[in-house]
């Protein structure tokens, strides 16, 4: 019988005339490394990093793979012995092909290049931190750091990794295939460099109620949910960042932020909106003023406009309401928001989205 090639397993001899001994070589000769990082998050989506002694760059908790453990009991052992936290770590974020030009190592170091795993540490509170224990003779300090500072505290694709990997989370669609931090095949987060700027901070207190009499406001922002529970999604082409529709209101708007938002989402988006909910505003403590917060269905996207604040087409994205969150730092705020976001969603008779994919609206659309 002739055995095929195409038909035999990794282990097996690539030929039938190539000896074990033979096959086993020829694969140890193209042997490359293998680590393990863990991407852990604190409640406002700022990422932990280790400061080492040995590095002059944060790193990501993880290292290298011993010899017959698999990456995810790598992972875990390396948060156990570097931050002293016993984690149970089961989703994979990235797989990282880190290629022997990419790194610059030493010559002497002989690096043969490496796939690296990204793994999810999930999303830690207070108590968790309070529990590390830091490896004395390793890691010197720990701190979270916004998403958009990992290019200036990591190495180059340290950092595209990271970032790559913090995208995939948000997006849910699986694990993304990385080649020196690259995705082999970028989602639309990708493609707009979500997360490389610094996300729009308003740690404001939320107020479900009428904004009081003599208030100004100063914002509209909308809630604008599509059929399947998602909702809408401006991002900036030229710096990644997110805002939903919505802006500051105009003296042709006649004092009322509902017509201010309904005129912006059509300006910036070319979406027309229906059955407006108001759900509450936020308080500046420096400022006396109110921004307010409404949402609605979204009846039709058109074609992508120039939006003449900016001069710029955004990026329309259709979102969960929990991604949307990922995409801000609005602190412990934004969770009184995203409760009066789903009673409003439940009133308007939408369902509530499974995390899915962020989709790209690039063209005209009707519900």
């Amino acid at each position: 019988m002739t055995t095929n090639a195409a038909d035999q397993s990794p282990a097996q001899p690539s030929t039938s005339k190539m000896t074990d001994e033979q096959y086993g070589a020829l694969r140890a000769s193209a042997a490359v490394w293998a680590g393990t990082s863990v991407l852990i998050t604190d409640e406002r989506g700022r990422v932990l990093v280790q400061e080492v002694g040995y590095r002059p760059f944060r790193l990501l908790p993880g290292g290298a793979v011993d010899e017959g453990e698999s990456a995810r009991r790598a992972a875990v052992r390396e948060v156990q012995e570097e931050l002293g936290v016993a984690l149970d770590v089961r989703r994979g974020l990235a797989v990282d092909w880190v290629s022997a030009a990419a790194v610059g190592a030493p010559a002497e170091m002989r690096f043969p290049g490496e796939i690296l795993h990204v793994f999810d540490g999930g999303v830690w509170g207070e108590e968790r931190f309070a529990a590390i224990r830091l490896a004395a003779d390793e890691i010197q300090a720990v701190e979270c750091v916004e998403p958009a500072d990992l290019p200036a505290l990591m190495s180059p694709g340290d950092a595209r990794r990271a970032l790559a990997a913090l995208r995939a989370r948000i997006d849910g669609a699986g694990v993304v295939l990385l080649e020196d931090g690259v995705p082999v095949t970028p989602g639309v987060l990708d493609r707009v460099g979500v997360l490389r700027t610094a996300r729009a901070r308003h740690h404001f207190p939320f107020h479900p109620r009428p904004v009081p009499g003599g208030l100004v406001v100063r914002q509209a922002w909308c809630w604008a949910f599509a059929p399947d529970g998602r909702v809408l999604v401006l991002l900036e082409p030229g710096t990644g960042a997110a805002c939903l529709p919505g802006g500051t209101p105009e003296g042709r708007d006649g004092g009322d932020p509902a017509t201010t938002l309904v005129r912006e989402a059509r300006e910036e988006a070319a979406a027309e909106l229906a059955d407006v909910v108001y759900l509450g505003h936020l308080s500046d403590p420096e400022e006396p003023c109110a921004r307010v917060r409404y949402a609605a269905t979204l009846r039709r996207v058109g074609a992508p406009p120039v939006d003449p604040a900016t001069g710029r087409a955004y990026v329309r994205v259709l979102a969960t309401p929990e991604q949307v969150v990922e995409l801000f730092d609005w602190g412990p705020a934004a969770a009184g928001q995203l409760q009066a976001v789903h009673r409003a969603r439940a009133s308007l008779r939408i369902p509530r989205a499974a995390r899915r994919p962020v989709t790209e609206l690039s063209g005209p659309c009707a519900w």
